[in-house]
């Protein structure tokens, strides 16, 4: 009875001091997430949350809107995947094609929280998704060890698509941002 007393004490000690590191994630995640002004981008915040904390990956979250409701949503998966395609705007793609039974998202605006890389353009003007809007910047996503910019420049920027791509909520997601950028993590 003492063992099992013992063990039940412990196992309370543990849960108690895993909510408390938990509590501790919550109000720095509930700071970026409640400075964004824009619904959709909240919960693409709220995606790269949980992304983060769960060691998947880069602080890139998504979601895709049609007609006010969310139809897709993912967060950045490369590391737990092994998959360098595994980016939050492709999962999130990915997800509104199951949810819409369709690879065709015309009438769909994508929300992510970094501006997205080539592929991710790609991807989403693949998708015919109508619009894209991003918190981070391209320069932004370099002050975290990403390397976008490299990429932008060896295909030539994004003149292009300037009524295409929209900065919305971009302090809140530097404040995503400054948190991932505390965190011990794997840079990719």
């Amino acid at each position: 009875m003492k063992k099992y007393l013992t063990l039940l004490l412990a196992l309370l000690f543990l849960q108690m001091s895993l909510s408390a590191m938990a509590a501790q994630a919550i109000p720095k995640a509930a700071a970026a997430k409640d400075m964004a002004e824009n619904t959709f981008m909240r919960e693409a915040i709220m995606e790269a949350m949980a992304g983060i904390h769960a060691g998947h990956g880069g602080p890139f979250g998504s979601v895709i809107e049609k007609n006010g409701q969310i139809v897709g949503r993912g967060h950045n998966m490369v590391l737990i995947n092994n998959d360098p395609t595994a980016h939050g705007e492709v999962t999130a793609i990915r997800s509104a094609g199951k949810t819409l039974g369709s690879y065709d998202l015309s009438g769909c605006v994508l929300y992510t929280t970094g501006e997205p890389c080539h592929m991710c353009l790609c991807a989403a003007l693949w998708a015919n998704i109508d619009l894209v809007y991003f918190g981070c910047t391209i320069e932004d996503n370099g002050l975290i060890g990403f390397r976008d910019d490299v990429f932008d420049n060896l295909f030539g920027g994004r003149d292009q698509l300037q009524n295409y791509l929209l900065s919305l909520d971009r302090e809140a997601c530097l404040k995503l941002f400054e948190e991932y950028n505390s965190m011990e993590r794997i840079i990719y």
